[in-house]
């Protein structure tokens, strides 16, 4: 059994390891358009792509289609999640109306400090866009509107949220970057951050309101 131990445990760790370096790639040919939706993909063929085995490809598909990117077509593969404007109405409904008041309420000078500790990470946000590094501003976006949502205490509700974000991933981001626009959503961040530290909670929830509303309008571009 002693032997057995040593074989498993590094074998696990070496794919999970795997299994997340496959799955970050993947999200980023999600994000560029390069994985389009409708598109069936085969894990064996990927995996010969990758140079790796089939197995963490199967396994990074699967944590993709737990996060709805994708679903399993039995005997073939995974397919692209296609979302219908109504999908993506509806998403971003549920997000006008869990994140503007949640956000909005968040609004108070007293809390400045925990605010200003979100800064870099929406500098961050900027200089993606700017440079065009899709992934890494997708990156730090959520990580921005997570962080902001847990100064909430509500875990469930982040939880959700983190879900919806999931769910609707920012179509077009690539076509925007390419036109010099995707710097103007990523500029939101900045402003969202100065409305919260003034205490201002209707400018927060204008700021919040728009910047989910220019998301769905991201889409709309794709």
């Amino acid at each position: 059994m002693a032997a057995e131990g040593r074989l498993d445990l590094p074998m696990v760790g070496e794919r999970l390891s795997l299994r997340e370096q496959v799955a970050h790639a993947l999200r980023a040919a999600l994000i560029t358009g390069e994985m389009r939706p409708g598109v069936v993909y085969s894990a064996p063929v990927l995996a010969a792509q990758f140079g790796v085995s089939a197995t963490p490809v199967r396994e990074a598909m699967l944590d993709l289609a737990k996060e709805g990117l994708v679903e399993a077509v039995r005997n073939k593969g995974f397919r692209v999640t296609e979302l219908s404007d109504r999908d993506l109405d509806e998403l971003t409904e549920i997000r006008q109306l869990i994140e503007v008041p949640t956000v909005a309420r968040l609004a108070d000078i007293s809390r400045a400090e925990e605010f200003e500790r979100l800064r870099p990470i929406a500098e961050e946000i900027v200089a993606a866009s700017e440079r065009g590094d899709l992934l890494a501003y997708v990156d730090a976006d959520l990580r921005f509107h997570v962080e902001l949502l847990t100064l909430s205490g509500n875990a469930h509700l982040v939880s959700v949220v983190r879900d919806l974000r999931n769910r609707a991933r920012l179509y077009g981001l690539s076509q925007l970057s390419e036109r010099g626009a995707l710097a103007d959503s990523a500029r939101e961040h900045l402003a969202l951050l100065d409305a919260l530290k003034s205490g201002d909670g209707k400018a927060v929830g204008q700021i919040m309101g728009e910047h989910i509303g220019h998301v769905r309008g991201i889409w709309a571009e794709h």
